[in-house]
C-alpha cells in the first residue's frame, strides 16, 4: 500500500497553504507526483517535501515551472512569493536610495536569488550597513503596495521603456501559434523572434526580453503536444536554444541561480535533440558562468569538458578554451592561463570557416577581452586596463551592454594599476550603460570599483563616482 498523504490544514501557514494548493492543483490534473516530477525534470522527493509543507520551494524559476505545468495561472507564484517576501522599502517613491528591511534583506541573501521579470518585480542592488553591495529582488506586488520600492527602480533604468521599444517587444509575446497569420509557420515565427530578441538585448539589456523568452518556451512546450516527426525535433531544439538564451539573460541581469537553472534545462533537452554541437556549446556556457561566479573549483573542470564533447579542432572547442584560460588566472596559474589563450587566438584562422551556428562571435577582440579578464585576475592591471579599452573603441555600433561591460572592467583595472582618477571616470560612463540596460554584470563590476576606490574617496572625481553610485543602490536600514 503506497503511503499516505500527509494532511494539510491550510489556514495554519503559508507553508502548509502552498503545500495544499499544490497538491489539488496536481490532482485536478489528474497526474501523479511522479510524473509531474517527470514533466519538470526535477526530483520527486523534492515535490512532495512541497506537497507536504516539509520544505518551502527556493528557486522561483521552479515554482513558476511548476505553476506553467499544473496550469495554475500564477497561483502557486503568488502563494510562494508570501513564503519568500521580497524586499520592502521604507523611502517614498521619490526616493533616490529607498531603505530596505533588515529581515527582507536577510531572506534575499540566505535565499535563492530571485530571478527579475515583468511578472515577479525588479532584481536591484542594495547596499548593507557595512558598506558592501548585494543584489537582492524587490517584488513587484511590494512595488505596488504603496509605491514600495519605485524609486529604485526608476533610478536603476527598470521603468517602462520607450513606447517604440514596448510595441517592439510586445509584438515578439504575441502567441506564436498564430504565427501562421503573419505568412510564416510557428517554428519560423519562433525563430524570428528569438533572433529579434537577441538584437534587443545589446541594445535595452535583459530585464524587457525575459518574460517574452519564458512565454515563447511555454509556448513551444504546447506546440510540441501535437507535432510529429521532423517538426516535433526542431521545436525540441528551438525550446533548447531559448533556455539557453534564458539563461544568458538572467546571467547579465545578475541572478546567476536563475542562469544556471535555465542552463541545466538546456543541458538537458540537448541531450533529447541529439546536437553535439550544441550540447557543446551549452556546457562551454556553463563554464563561462562559472567563471563569472569566480568558482574556482568547476571552471577549468566544465570547460575541459566541454573541450572533449566538442568536435577536435572546432571553433566550440576554442570557445571552452578560452573559457579555460580565465579559470586558470583565477587559479592563479598564469603559465596555463597564457598559453590558453595563445592556444585559441592560433585556432582562430581555422575555425574561422566552421559551419557550427554556436560561438560565431568568437574572434581576436573576443580573445584579447577574456586575456584581459585574465590578466586584472592575476593583478597585471595596466595590461588589462589597455586591452579592454582597446577593445572598447573596436566594438561595433550598436553594442550597448557590452561597451558597458567593458568600461567597468576598464574601471576596475584601471583602480587595481592606480590610476583612481581614470577610474573613476570611465566608471561613471559604465554606470551611464547599467542605468540603461540594468545589466547586473555591470553593476558588480561597479560594486568591485566602488571598493576599490575607497582608499582615494576624498579625490573629486572619485566622490563623484562614489555618490552616483550609491545613488541608485538600495539601502538596508
Amino acid at each position: 500500500m503506497g503511503q499516505q498523504p500527509k494532511v494539510l490544514t491550510p489556514e495554519q501557514s503559508p507553508l502548509h497553504r502552498f503545500g495544499y494548493t499544490l497538491r489539488k492543483l496536481r490532482q485536478a490534473q489528474k497526474m501523479s507526483l511522479r510524473e509531474l516530477a517527470t514533466k519538470s525534470f526535477m526530483s520527486h522527493s523534492k515535490l512532495q517535501k512541497w506537497e507536504n509543507a516539509t520544505r518551502p520551494p527556493k528557486d522561483p524559476a521552479e515554482v513558476e515551472l511548476i505553476d506553467s505545468l499544473l496550469q495554475a495561472g500564477g497561483v502557486l507564484v503568488d502563494l510562494w512569493e508570501r513564503l519568500a517576501p521580497a524586499v520592502s522599502a521604507r523611502g517614498h517613491v521619490s526616493d533616490s536610495a529607498p531603505h530596505v528591511s533588515d529581515a527582507s534583506l536577510g531572506l534575499a541573501i540566505a535565499g535563492t536569488q530571485q530571478a527579475a521579470s515583468e511578472h515577479e518585480g525588479i532584481f536591484v542592488p542594495a547596499r548593507l550597513r557595512d558598506g558592501s553591495v548585494v543584489f537582492v529582488a524587490l517584488g513587484r506586488r511590494a512595488m505596488l503596495r504603496g509605491g514600495v520600492g519605485i524609486g529604485a527602480a526608476a533610478a536603476f533604468g527598470t521603468g517602462t521603456p520607450a513606447v517604440a521599444d514596448s510595441e517592439v517587444l510586445e509584438g515578439l509575446r504575441q502567441p506564436a501559434r498564430s504565427a501562421s497569420a503573419y505568412s510564416g509557420t510557428p517554428i519560423e515565427h519562433l525563430k524570428r523572434a528569438r533572433r529579434l530578441l537577441i538584437d534587443n538585448d545589446n541594445l535595452l539589456g535583459p530585464r524587457h526580453a525575459i518574460a517574452a523568452v519564458r512565454e515563447h518556451i511555454d509556448a513551444i512546450k504546447d506546440l510540441r503536444r501535437d507535432a510529429q516527426g521532423v517538426d516535433r525535433q526542431e521545436l525540441m531544439e528551438l525550446q533548447t536554444q531559448y533556455a539557453e538564451f534564458a539563461s544568458w539573460l538572467y546571467q547579465d541581469l545578475g541572478d546567476f541561480d536563475s542562469a544556471e537553472f535555465w542552463l541545466d534545462r538546456a543541458f538537458q533537452w540537448s541531450h533529447t535533440v541529439g546536437d553535439g554541437d550544441l550540447t557543446s556549446y551549452v556546457m562551454a556556457r556553463k563554464a563561462q558562468l562559472a567563471g563569472e561566479k569566480r568558482d574556482l573549483v568547476d571552471v577549468v573542470d566544465l570547460a575541459e569538458a566541454a573541450e572533449r564533447m566538442a568536435r577536435p579542432r572546432s571553433r566550440l572547442a576554442a570557445v571552452a578554451r578560452t573559457y579555460e584560460s580565465y579559470g586558470h588566472a583565477l587559479r592563479g596559474d598564469s603559465t596555463d592561463s597564457e598559453r590558453a589563450i595563445d592556444d585559441v587566438r592560433n585556432a582562430l584562422d581555422r575555425v574561422s570557416s566552421d559551419t557550427t551556428p554556436w560561438g560565431v562571435w568568437l574572434n581576436e577582440q573576443y580573445v584579447d577581452v577574456h586575456r584581459a579578464q585574465g590578466l586584472e585576475v592575476l593583478g597585471k592591471h595596466a595590461q588589462a586596463a589597455e586591452i579592454f579599452t582597446n577593445a572598447i573603441k573596436a566594438l561595433p555600433e550598436g553594442y550597448h551592454r557590452d561597451r558597458g561591460v567593458y568600461l567597468a572592467r576598464a574601471a576596475v583595472a584601471h583602480a587595481g594599476a592606480g590610476s583612481p582618477e581614470e577610474a573613476a571616470t570611465v566608471g561613471l560612463q559604465a554606470l551611464t550603460v547599467a542605468k540603461d540596460t540594468g545589466s547586473g554584470r555591470i553593476m558588480r563590476e561597479l560594486a568591485r570599483l566602488d571598493r576599490t576606490l575607497v582608499p582615494w574617496q576624498r579625490q573629486p572625481e572619485v566622490s563623484a563616482f562614489r555618490e552616483n553610485f550609491d545613488a541608485i543602490l538600495a539601502h538596508e536600514a
